[in-house]
């Protein structure tokens, strides 16, 4: 089963602007990022176990199976033929291949879909270059730790950067968090990642009531 989530696209302008402009035409694109809604109804337009992801493209517009208009990039549930790059992307970002690692994570997505998240961000088209992926989960008491969402991990491919493939995986994520009740959103970042600590404060993440201990067990 695959995981409840909304399909998101690269779209533009005001709210009230994007809903007249899904209206007069089937999928042109505004510059803003907001959600996809249904043409004409202004309802999120969702990927569930009813509603597939080709549906929820389909229900905007655009052919079943590809993007609405021409875009910079899609994020969708990630699939099985996405494992291999979505560990080759890592593998840039952390000189570490682990695809046994991603698979497993894949697969506890799909097989507990709520409040487990595998998102990946493509180009346009049916088999869209991957730019990027987010992986994350809700987690309860943990110490006392009242239920979250948690981001397990985040990675944009190199040449993807600067075009907002991450704010968006972000924001996708935490929309899903969001529609289970969360009202916080946590992740780790190691202090010496300039570029992630960088990235997640100017998305509004600071500092929690929470400290890190560890220790040696060799």
């Amino acid at each position: 089963m695959a995981p409840s989530v909304i399909w998101y696209r690269n779209t533009g302008t005001t709210p009230e602007r994007q809903g007249q402009l899904m209206r007069r035409t089937a999928g042109k694109p505004p510059r803003r990022v907001r959600p996809v809604t249904r043409a004409g109804t202004g309802k999120v337009a969702r990927a569930s176990s009813g509603v597939g992801t080709q549906d929820a493209v389909a229900a905007c517009g655009g052919a079943a199976g590809a993007p609405a208009s021409a875009s910079p990039f899609t994020i969708r549930p990630a699939q099985q033929g996405d494992i291999p790059a979505v560990s080759a992307l890592d593998a840039v970002i952390t000189s570490l291949a682990k695809e046994p690692h991603w698979q497993v994570l894949f697969e506890h997505s799909r097989a507990h879909p709520a409040g487990h998240f595998f998102l990946v961000a493509t180009s346009p088209g049916k088999t869209g270059r991957l730019l990027g992926f987010i992986v994350g989960e809700i987690r309860a008491w943990e110490f006392g730790s009242e239920p979250c969402g948690w981001v397990y991990a985040l990675g944009v491919a190199p040449g993807a950067r600067g075009i907002g493939v991450g704010k968006v995986l972000l924001d996708a994520i935490a929309s899903e968090f969001r529609r289970l009740g969360m009202s916080k959103m946590r992740t780790m970042v190691a202090k010496q990642s300039a570029l992630p600590m960088m990235f997640f404060r100017a998305e509004g993440m600071m500092a929690g009531p929470y400290i890190q201990l560890e220790r040696n067990l060799e």
